[in-house]
């Protein structure tokens, strides 16, 4: 009898990898990476295989100095077919320099917890949904996709866990302005397995034609565990973060993103397809602490991958000698 599939057998099945450590990674960092530092980054991404890029983020360059060159990124990354450049907006005027950049798609952020997006956008979610309404329509008008990241979907910090009726509740009304993707953020590092696998099984059920992609954190160490509950449940889009940086101001002490380099090692090594060249994402990667000026999470980027052979000690051969001797 043949043994059943399961999530340790991926057997070729395809897991998308999403690149966001060039907007959720370089904009938590004090040292400002140069543009044309970020363009080859970009670049190398591209090359590496991603499915998709979030580029920068068109925000006020006074909010987020780190990448106030967006519009330069973005007009002078070289585009890869079959990739997705993506950025995020925070606002209509955002929005408007995010298409005059060419960017393929918008990717919007507000929070279910309403403590969350009062003390991270400064607005009320009522206040946060109109606007982005407002970037919704606009996108529309000009032909450019729109994503929608709906964050601390697995729990807030100042609040605790949120319902699986709130978070319903935001889908279901993107969805009904005509939004196809979504992104259910673990803005935090409070998601869980068991509870990924449940929320993700849940809403592909009751919205087979949304998109919908998984952002965790790695914050309590469950990334990887959570990833894979995901796919178990039929997820098959991820967000990660090349070198596992990232992080939030509302979580003290977190960690950043899941890390791409690891996730795409591990997915490696199951049987699933990324379309990810792990030796180009992995050199990408050593390219970060030159470039921020500190050590990066990523243990794939120091210890290299699960194969990678050391040589013997230089006395081996004295060594087997006084074994055998004995």
């Amino acid at each position: 009898m043949n043994a059943p599939i399961t999530v340790w057998q991926g057997t070729g099945r395809r897991i998308h990898m999403q690149e966001v450590g060039l907007r959720d990674g370089l904009q938590m960092e004090k040292t400002f990476v140069p543009t044309e530092d970020k363009i080859a980054l970009c670049n190398a991404l591209s090359v590496a295989g991603l499915s998709k890029i979030e580029v920068t983020s068109f925000t006020s360059p006074t909010a987020i100095p780190a990448l106030k060159d967006a519009e330069v990124v973005m007009r002078e990354i070289t585009r890869r077919p079959g990739t997705v450049y993506t950025a995020l907006v925070p606002n209509l005027r955002g929005a408007e320099r995010a298409i005059e950049s060419r960017t393929d798609e918008l990717n919007l952020v507000m929070s279910v917890s309403a403590t969350h997006n009062l003390a991270n956008l400064r607005m009320t979610q009522e206040q946060s949904f109109t606007a982005l309404a407002q970037v919704v329509a606009l996108a529309q008008g000009a032909n450019v996709a729109v994503n929608v990241s709906l964050s601390c979907v697995f729990g807030c910090p100042m609040e605790g866990d949120v319902a699986q009726a709130d978070v319903f509740g935001w889908v279901q009304r993107f969805v009904d302005m005509g939004v196809r993707g979504i992104t259910l953020c673990d803005t935090t590092g409070m998601a869980h397995p068991t509870q990924v696998h449940q929320l993700t099984v849940a809403a592909r059920a009751r919205w087979p034609g949304v998109e919908f992609t998984l952002h965790f954190h790695n914050t309590r160490g469950m990334g990887l565990a959570n990833v894979l509950a995901a796919i178990d449940a039929g997820a098959d889009r991820f967000d990660a973060s090349l070198g596992g940086l990232g992080g939030c101001p509302y979580a003290p002490g977190a960690s950043g993103n899941v890390c791409s380099e690891e996730i795409v090692h591990a997915l490696g090594l199951m049987g699933y397809d990324t379309g990810v060249d792990l030796a180009q994402l992995v050199a990408a990667a050593q390219q970060l602490p030159a470039l921020i000026g500190h050590d990066i999470p990523s243990q794939i980027a120091k210890a290299g991958p699960r194969l990678t052979l050391h040589p013997v000690p230089a006395d081996f051969d004295a060594i087997r000698e006084r074994a055998l001797s004995r």
